[in-house]
């Protein structure tokens, strides 16, 4: 007898986006769960302050020279296009407001949760990707210890922490370096900085500095995620540090996004 073939099931035209759907809300309920777990040992106040301390010190310091260099160049090069354009219309004394206020809100404040994502959150997913694979994790779990609250917490409020601290530091390199650039291009140092001084508020600053608490925030997590679902070995631990530096930078843009939608409606509305 011969046998016949069975038709093939048909696949629907939408079966292919589940995968990534499945895998995105997989993403983010893990997120928000490590999120919660550990808001959960902060509020009870189960803190180690001298592990957090040594995250600070990793976050900040490590990151610190990375961000004033690139802020730094940033602020310059933005004030070398942007003197050379004001002074052929006749704006020059708006050169040092325009690019504080842009330092401020945006390029300080993303730059630096860029930078610290490459260094800081890439470290994360490897050292905790490492400690996964070579089942680490587990040995804490079975001596009854968190490994969020040991390992997770600590970078999440270093990284909090120090976010507004060396987005600060690059900001000034910035001004500093888009000071010398515009000088360099035309503008006095004293036309700049008076500009400045007219343009840019303390409510500007303080939009930027806060923009890098929930980038820390997310930064961390990304990283401390990437690293406890980490898998396959060696090979694991690349595509979770790789992962992390590509997620926590989405992550920074997007919420910049909303974050800058958010202050303009509410700028709006006070005015």
């Amino acid at each position: 007898m011969v046998k016949k073939k069975g038709m093939a099931p048909r696949r629907s035209p939408i079966s292919p986006l589940f995968g990534p759907l499945s895998d995105f809300f997989l993403f983010f309920g893990q997120l928000v769960s490590l999120f919660l777990e550990g808001l959960w040992f902060v509020v009870r106040g189960r803190i180690s302050v001298r592990a957090t301390i040594r995250q600070m010190g990793e976050v900040g310091v490590g990151s610190l020279m990375v961000a004033i260099i690139t802020v730094g160049f940033s602020g310059a090069v933005l004030a070398l296009y942007s003197s050379v354009q004001l002074l052929q219309f006749g704006q020059a004394a708006l050169a040092g407001g325009l690019v504080g206020k842009s330092l401020a809100l945006e390029i300080a404040p993303v730059i630096t949760g860029i930078v610290v994502a490459a260094r800081s959150g890439s470290a994360m997913a490897a050292e905790l990707g490492s400690m996964t694979v070579t089942e680490q994790v587990d040995a804490l779990k079975t001596m009854a210890t968190s490994p969020v609250q040991y390992l997770v917490v600590p970078r999440i409020l270093a990284t909090m922490i120090m976010m507004p601290i060396v987005a600060s530091i690059a900001n000034v390199a910035g001004l500093y370096g888009a000071s010398v650039t515009a000088n360099l291009g035309g503008i006095s140092p004293t036309l700049f900085w008076r500009s400045f001084q007219d343009i840019v508020t303390i409510g500007d600053q303080l939009q930027g500095l806060i923009k890098t608490i929930p980038f820390g925030l997310l930064i961390a997590l990304i990283g401390c995620r990437q690293g406890l679902t980490t898998s396959n070995g060696a090979q694991g631990v690349g595509r979770a540090t790789t992962s992390a530096v590509v997620f926590g930078s989405m992550a920074i843009y997007i919420t910049d996004f909303f974050i800058s939608l958010i202050a303009q409606d509410l700028t709006s509305l006070r005015r």
